[in-house]
């Protein structure tokens, strides 16, 4: 089922009548049978475009379309949607069983197909032999599976999740994220997927949409969305570590960081900002871009070193190398950057230049 949003606008009025803009002239388009999760930090207006596509909200201004029918003005229980909460919201004195047949008795299916299909959902998320049991008796990442289960017994056109891993510990974070995309690609069902966690989102989501203040900012695959950014404040979001922001100026079609040519550039001489990936430094004995390592963090294969380009500089910067480099604190080591983990931003509208 393809989803397409159609300048949706979302406007909060308060008491005192002022109003706060939560999504913006949003216009995007949800391939039918992908995984796409909507990111970016607290605030962004993220949930709040999953609530109009559920028909908890509605929109201030524009229209949501399921394929060709517009429900912009339909209620969540005629979209067809199965919605997985954050606190999973399951009915404590229920087992699982119950809790997972609860919708399809809302609309009257016979006790013994639900039985079936309750059995067939529980099978599918990998608690089928856990249908006896009450919530409290389940672990946290078992009962995000109850929920998913109930969200999708009745077989619904999209499946949509709200921050469905922030009450997990990190262990079972990564396992159940891994049980959400093979439940979605065994099912095919479109699925939106809202997070704040950036890894979380890349590793699961076949396309990712950028959000901050109410406004799309990018959409795309993730790792071309990582490579490729539009704007500073993308490349600032995503990656672990965070991209490195250095001052810098494009003089002649060099760009120059600290007085030390660092790169090309095709645009007119100006002042900019320059973002270097973590990994997108190489050791080089030859190399002109010397920094000073204040601390080394091991982590097996890679190497972080934390460095600053002057000893008495107040911000310091992230390099991933390889361990097989035995740096320590107080070194002072040359590199060369890679071009393509090179990037040059307008320093007022923070939008990618090069």
């Amino acid at each position: 089922m393809e989803i397409t949003l159609k300048n949706i606008t979302k406007v909060f009025q308060a008491k005192d009548k002022t109003e706060t803009v939560a999504v913006n002239a949003m216009d995007l388009t949800i391939p039918s049978g992908k995984l796409i999760g909507l990111l970016g930090p607290s605030g962004c207006g993220k949930s709040t475009t999953l609530y109009m596509i559920a028909g908890l909200l509605n929109p201030t201004e524009g229209r949501i379309l399921f394929g060709d029918e517009d429900v912009t003005d339909a209620a969540p229980e005629e979209r067809g949607i199965g919605l997985v909460f954050q606190n999973y919201a399951l009915y404590p004195h229920m087992t699982v069983r119950q809790n997972i047949m609860f919708p399809l008795e809302n609309i009257k299916v016979p006790k013994e197909e639900a039985l079936v299909m309750a059995q067939e959902m529980a099978d599918l998320v990998g608690i089928g032999e856990l249908m006896d049991r009450k919530p409290k008796q389940l672990s946290g990442g078992q009962q995000q599976r109850v929920a998913i289960a109930r969200a999708l017994v009745k077989k619904p056109r999209v499946l949509l999740l709200d921050e469905p891993l922030s009450n997990l510990d990190a262990r079972l974070r990564l396992q159940t994220r891994e049980e959400i995309k093979r439940i979605q690609r065994e099912t095919g069902i479109t699925t939106v997927f809202v997070t704040h966690d950036q890894e979380e989102a890349m590793s699961i989501s076949d396309e990712i949409v950028l959000m901050d203040f109410g406004v799309k900012q990018q959409i795309g695959e993730p790792q071309d969305v990582y490579d490729s950014p539009d704007n500073l404040f993308v490349a600032k979001f995503l990656g672990t570590p965070p991209i490195n922001i250095f001052d810098g100026q494009v003089k002649e079609g060099d760009i120059i960081v600290g007085g030390i040519k660092v790169g090309k550039a095709e645009c007119k001489d100006m002042n900019v900002a320059v973002g270097i990936r973590p990994e997108g430094f190489e050791v080089d004995e030859k190399g002109k871009f010397a920094l000073h390592v204040y601390q080394v963090e091991t982590i097996g294969r890679d190497t972080t070193l934390i460095v600053k380009q002057d000893e008495n500089d107040t911000e310091s910067q992230r390099v991933i190398v390889d361990a097989q480099y035995r740096i320590k604190p107080g070194d002072i080591v040359k590199f060369k950057i890679k071009p393509n983990k090179l990037y040059i931003f307008n320093k007022e509208t923070g939008e990618l230049l090069s």
